[in-house]
């Protein structure tokens, strides 16, 4: 979604504020999972298999330390080593996370302004049972096989919004909550003090877009954790959760039959093809997704 928006927003105009409730430290670098993802797919670079990491990397460092005895149980190649030892310098020499995600970005020569959510330490703990899990112990290490009982956020109260965070918000046009898992890649931006307040203070059009197509999610455990966590795992769920926030859901249209019911807690609701494929579809979905917030606005 991001990257679609990159290609049709002029430059200057676009901001992307990416979970960092994630990030984790390995090895002695710290290593920040979505701003990572965000950045690469922005810069062209991205796995196109996996989603993630570096297109045609070697992992040369990760066998040697398999060799050494170490548990490799996260795949880190070493082109994507790169960015986890200059950011964990640059933290190291007392820059903020902000600071370095600025700086690695321009190095990988993108124009939108991508913002981690906070430089504060934030961490996602997922309640299975008896177990309190890390996050990337949950969804690398175990591959998302626990049942999740509850999610909490660590550190959540005592953070705040990075700088040009709220900023962002306040001189949007178009707010977009991108397709991502409610609970653990949006939840904790929204749990941030002052980001849900400066959301429904913007006069932007906010715009949500379901993750969920079909009551499955295309990736992921999204479907399987609204469920265990008492939510509806459909479009409809998800606008139950993002009524408050937004002002229209963008819904597949394999989900037609649920307008009237989203409509009915007081959304708009726009029907589109959802699933993006190549950069070309992922910018045909934006401008439909900019044209449906066009619509909006001129009819408020």
């Amino acid at each position: 979604m991001a990257q679609g928006l990159a290609g049709v927003v002029s430059v200057g105009r676009l901001a992307v504020i990416v979970n960092t409730a994630d990030d984790f430290e390995l090895w002695g670098l710290h290593i920040s999972p979505d701003l990572d993802t965000v950045m690469y797919t922005l810069a062209g670079v991205a796995n196109p298999v996996t989603g993630w990491g570096v297109a045609g990397d070697s992992h040369a460092t990760l066998e040697a330390l398999n060799r050494y005895g170490e548990d490799i149980w996260f795949s880190l190649g070493d082109k994507d080593l790169a960015t986890h030892i200059l950011r964990t310098q640059a933290l190291g020499r007392g820059e903020s996370l902000d600071q370095v995600t600025n700086r690695l970005a321009g190095a990988l020569g993108i124009s939108t302004t991508l913002l981690p959510m906070t430089n504060d330490p934030v961490a996602t703990r997922i309640h299975s049972g008896d177990e309190i899990l890390d996050f990337q112990e949950y969804f690398v290490a175990r591959r998302q096989q626990d049942v999740v009982d509850a999610v909490s956020f660590v550190g959540i109260v005592e953070g705040r919004p990075a700088p040009g965070v709220k900023d962002a918000l306040a001189d949007a046009t178009v707010i977009v909550v991108c397709p991502s898992n409610p609970i653990v890649s949006i939840g904790p931006i929204l749990a941030l003090p002052g980001v849900c307040n400066a959301i429904q203070a913007s006069d932007a059009v906010k715009i949500g877009v379901s993750p969920i197509i079909g009551g499955k999610a295309l990736k992921g455990p999204a479907d399987r954790m609204l469920t265990s966590l008492g939510h509806e795992a459909s479009a409809l769920g998800v606008a139950r959760i993002y009524r408050d926030l937004i002002d229209l859901l963008v819904i597949d249209e394999i989900d037609r039959e649920l307008v009237e019911p989203i409509r009915n807690l007081g959304l708009e609701v726009h029907v589109s093809q959802t699933v993006m494929g190549d950069r070309q579809d992922r910018e045909r979905f934006a401008r439909d997704l900019l044209t449906a917030a066009q619509r909006l606005r001129s009819h408020a």
